[in-house]
């Protein structure tokens, strides 16, 4: 598929593409999923979304869902080497599509 298609790779050389999908928040994944930002919304709270940013979920970063807390949150996820756990609210603002790898 070429980048007309909505597909893209990854900038760092991992070979990671998007496939076309419908985009879905990072909270409704379930623990095994791989998946890539699409976007952060800008109509969640200003400090959250700078923060998620900072956090390196940034378009094209690739997010690995680790495992979930027993009442369902937090969600422990992997993003760029390391892992971070955020609440539903949290991952709500980050709209993601499914990687191929």
């Amino acid at each position: 598929m070429s980048g007309t298609d909505g597909v893209f790779e990854e900038a760092n050389g991992r070979g990671t593409t998007v496939v076309d999908a419908p985009p879905r928040s990072l909270a409704d994944l379930a623990p095994g999923t791989a998946v890539v930002v699409i976007a952060v919304v800008d109509d969640g709270e200003p400090a959250v979304v700078r923060r998620l940013h900072d956090l390196g979920f940034t378009p094209g970063a690739v997010v690995e869902v680790v495992r979930r807390a027993p009442l369902r949150e937090p969600v422990l996820y992997r993003v760029r080497d390391y892992e971070v756990c955020l609440r539903r609210a949290q991952a709500e603002c980050v709209h993601v599509t499914e990687a191929e790898r």
